[in-house]
């Protein structure tokens, strides 16, 4: 049943709903963590140790961390791999051009693909800077994140790559919480403008909460 199930088309949309709104409500939870780098280093520092001992003593350390981590690198490849075959469904059932043209989608759906690229590459980089810090600038202080932050965010290009990602992600959770909506049966004709309107709010407090960082370092709210 669950091969059946995957084989179709409604299987994947489901995976990718599911999956969507796993990954959405940890970047919810992630991004009230990180703006605890506006009340200091002791707050930030603490809150990330915390992180790692949730669950004790009936977890040892940083057993809860690895189940969310596996939980969560699930989720992304059933996410992508659907996104992939859905992809790959739709062009070869229409190898050819439309003769007319398809009425003009919002720019948010017509940059999907695109955004989860995007994101895929920047989930990269952030554990490469400041889970591992192998790529990392200024030098990578072990139980230290809240300096390791502020070393990010005060080069250039850390801004830009973290910036964009973030305006990605936006776009993505506008699209994507109402696709999955509506793929869920969530949706109706007569929830649809709520569903969008909760979309458009989701995206734009994410999209926002998670630039502040960046944006707290840059003006010296955060150093």
């Amino acid at each position: 049943m669950a091969r059946t199930m995957w084989d179709s088309s409604v299987g994947k949309k489901t995976v990718m709903a599911v999956s969507g709104l796993i990954m959405l409500l940890y970047l919810v939870v992630h991004m009230f963590g990180n703006l605890k780098i506006f009340f200091g280093a002791g707050d930030f520092n603490h809150y990330a140790h915390w992180l790692r001992t949730i669950g004790e003593p009936v977890m040892h350390y940083e057993w809860t961390l690895w189940v969310i981590r596996v939980v969560l690198v699930v989720a992304v490849v059933a996410h992508a791999v659907s996104a992939y075959q859905l992809s790959r469904r739709d062009l070869r059932a229409r190898p050819s051009k439309y003769v007319h043209r398809k009425p003009r989608a919002s720019y948010a759906t017509r940059t999907m693909r695109w955004g989860g690229i995007i994101l895929a590459l920047f989930i990269v980089w952030h554990i490469l800077d400041l889970t591992t810090g192998t790529v990392h600038s200024g030098g990578f202080q072990e139980g230290r994140p809240y300096q390791n932050v502020v070393d990010t965010f005060s080069t250039w290009y850390g801004n830009v790559i973290y910036i964009v990602a973030m305006l990605a992600v936006g776009l993505h959770v506008r699209h994507g919480f109402w696709s999955a909506a509506q793929t869920l049966g969530v949706g109706s004709r007569t929830r649809d403008r709520a569903l969008k309107t909760v979309a458009d709010v989701l995206a734009l407090v994410l999209t926002a909460g998670f630039i502040a960082v960046p944006v707290g370092v840059m003006t010296g709210v955060v150093s």
